[in-house]
């Protein structure tokens, strides 16, 4: 069965997510991070992608990001793979894949999830265990949207910048977002979205992005009358696709 293309609207934020082969580790040294991140920045900035957020977790990386051409992402993920698979073979004397399979995105409803997945990619090394605090992990963005630390490779999206006035007030209201609890339901839907490669946002925005793109958004309701015309349309409209 084919696969169908990504979900891609240049000036739409993405959520990004990439693991390792088998979910074997894909770092092993503190310079394993400094060169993936390095490589990062370079490919974001040739490609014409925006790095809002980011973790790199021991097996697998996360990436909040907004692409400015159709084929940004795509470009930036095939870059990136080829000089640090060609780096950790090298290094580590193996040979062979390293990420398991394709990269996996979910296009975002900037309005209602954009600081919500900010905090979600962040928040990685907490819900793993790994720290107690997103400031303890030294290989995520936290430190430069919370505490103002320098990152070349962020550039804010304006809901950040949103957050306040200058960059004093901007940190401060971003770390108010991390006091509470993300609720399940958005951990949930996030994590949906992202492994499936539908849609992360409301009703109104999947409309949107399916009228735009002549495609479903998300998974088909459960049961429902196989024998309606409104169930026959579904039908031959996904079909199309």
């Amino acid at each position: 069965m084919a696969r169908l293309p990504r979900f891609v609207l240049s000036g739409h934020p993405q959520h990004v997510i990439i693991r390792g082969n088998n979910r074997d580790p894909v770092f092993l040294a503190d310079d394993d991070y400094r060169f993936f991140l390095d490589k990062l920045a370079d490919a974001a900035k040739k490609h014409q992608c925006d790095i809002h957020a980011y973790v790199l977790m021991t097996n697998h990386i996360h990436l909040l990001l907004t692409p400015h051409k159709q084929d940004s992402i795509s470009k930036l993920m095939q870059m990136l793979g080829r000089y640090y698979v060609q780096y950790f073979n090298y290094t580590y004397k193996r040979t062979g894949t390293l990420w398991e399979g394709r990269y996996k995105a979910s296009l975002i409803d900037s309005e209602q999830y954009a600081l919500i997945c900010y905090r979600y990619i962040e928040l990685n090394p907490v819900r793993a265990q790994m720290v107690s605090s997103p400031s303890e992990y030294p290989w995520s963005s936290y430190r430069a949207n919370a505490l103002g630390q320098y990152d070349a490779l962020i550039s804010p999206h304006p809901l950040y910048d949103g957050l306040g006035q200058d960059a004093t007030q901007r940190q401060a209201g971003y770390r108010d977002l991390f006091k509470g609890q993300t609720d399940e339901l958005s951990l949930e839907k996030i994590r949906e979205a992202t492994n499936k490669a539908w849609v992360l946002g409301s009703d109104s925005f999947k409309q949107k992005i399916e009228s735009q793109l002549n495609r479903r958004t998300d998974k088909l309701a459960k049961g429902g009358d196989r024998k309606s015309d409104a169930f026959k349309q579904q039908f031959k409209k996904i079909n199309r696709v």
